[in-house]
């Protein structure tokens, strides 16, 4: 088994790899359609080389025969701190438990920390139990959850966290005040990627039971717009971003 920097012409293995995973690890709590209409439309073609061409990416696959059997796609993000995230780590049903994912892990994780990252984090569906377990397993620890939608559907999200440094004291929910006086709290653990700089999400209070909306990591503003189809944009700068995705399968 080789791991190696994904390229174009691993696209249709990545979707396929991505379909087969997810299934498997989520067959009981998400329909077949949802799945499929999802890995159509963040695995085309346009949406991968877009991922594949970004300074701040580590999309590394792992090779077995000359077929690509799992991926990690990662990414450094600037919040408080520079975080590596792990938005997919997927490893074909037919290849777990060979430690594939472990590999996949490993490099991608040192990719990172040499870009600058001071943590590295990832999230998964509470109804993923084994990726939970993957994660602890890998000196990982939960750091919050969050609830996500998916098709119309809410489900509990768990968030993970490693600290290479040691250092697991980051501040992760500050207190703010928008420019017409109320209180939010912003939950830099909880950043979605635009075009400029991350959106971060904001809750009515501590301990984000009630979420509020997002401010923009480009201008620090609160005049954030969401639309009926998932996209994100700031009114006073134009930072935005596509339509969002939910967790990766860890395995």
């Amino acid at each position: 088994m080789d791991l190696r920097d994904a390229t174009t012409e691993d696209i249709e293995d990545i979707r396929e790899t991505a379909r087969a995973s997810l299934s498997a690890s989520y067959g009981h709590a998400l329909s077949t359609d949802l799945i499929d209409g999802a890995v159509e439309s963040w695995y085309d073609a346009e949406t991968v080389a877009d991922a594949l061409d970004g300074e701040d990416a580590v999309f590394v696959v792992a090779v077995n025969d000359g077929e690509v059997v799992g991926f990690a796609q990662s990414r450094l993000v600037e919040r408080r701190e520079p975080v590596g995230e792990l938005d997919w780590l997927h490893v074909h049903p037919d290849h777990r438990g060979r430690g594939i994912g472990d590999d996949l892990l490993r490099r991608a994780e040192t990719e990172l920390l040499e870009l600058g990252a001071e943590r590295i984090e990832g999230r998964v569906l509470a109804a993923n139990e084994s990726g939970a377990e993957f994660y602890e397993r890998e000196g990982f620890v939960e750091i919050g959850d969050r609830t996500v939608e998916i098709g119309g559907e809410e489900f509990r999200e768990h968030v993970f966290a490693r600290f290479p440094s040691g250092d697991g004291d980051q501040v992760l929910t500050e207190a703010r005040v928008t420019d017409d006086g109320r209180q939010v709290y912003v939950a830099y653990d909880e950043a979605e990627r635009a075009s400029e700089a991350p959106f971060y999400a904001t809750y009515a209070d501590r301990e984000r039971t009630e979420r509020m909306g997002y401010v923009c990591g480009n201008c620090d503003g609160f005049a954030v717009n969401v639309d009926t189809m998932d996209r994100v944009q700031c009114s006073e700068c134009g930072n935005k971003r596509k339509a969002g995705r939910w967790d990766a399968a860890y395995l």
